[in-house]
């Protein structure tokens, strides 16, 4: 089932030939997925193959894994375009007014004055704080609603509703 899995990212491309593929992060927590004999599989559509960590490495925009037994490019190959995950149940506990992505994306958007916005359909995560990418009910841009407390007055994941306070000029 797909709501079974969280993403840890994607496998974009084998790096040289000794069996390290290039991964795509989606994951809030890379320093505890990526740890060196942990367990992520990788979705291959019909299957999840388990795959174990054995070593981890940044380079530029990706991180770079090797997993055990997998020592050949040959090994790896396969597994260019797939994601990889790991079960919900393994998901890492979080502090108040911590939310992973997929609780905030599909989120309805609500003014304090309860006016309906839309809802949240990606995050950027550009550097101080992330932001919330908003598709506007009935049509018009996106709104981009910065997750700082002065905007987002409230977020109820089991409702799927967010409350903010707008910036001025915001929309």
């Amino acid at each position: 089932m797909e709501n079974e899995w969280l993403n840890v990212g994607k496998i974009v491309n084998t790096h040289g030939i000794r069996g390290e593929v290039r991964v795509i992060s989606r994951t809030d927590f890379p320093e505890e997925r990526y740890k060196i004999g942990n367990t992520l599989y990788v979705d291959m559509g019909t299957e999840h193959i388990p795959v174990k960590i054995e070593t981890h490495r940044k380079h530029k925009q990706f991180d770079l894994l090797t997993f055990e037994n997998l020592h050949n490019i040959n090994d790896v190959e396969r597994f260019k375009g797939n994601l990889l995950r790991v079960p919900k149940d393994q998901s890492v506990p979080l502090d108040e007014g911590e939310f992973f992505y997929h609780d905030i994306i599909g989120c309805s958007v609500f003014t304090v004055e309860g006016e309906e916005l839309g809802k949240v359909k990606e995050i950027l995560s550009p550097g101080a704080n992330d932001v919330w990418v908003v598709k506007r009910k009935g049509f018009g841009s996106d709104i981009l609603i910065p997750y700082i407390p002065s905007v987002v007055k409230s977020v109820d994941v089991k409702e799927a509703k967010i409350v903010i306070e707008p910036l001025e000029g915001l929309f």
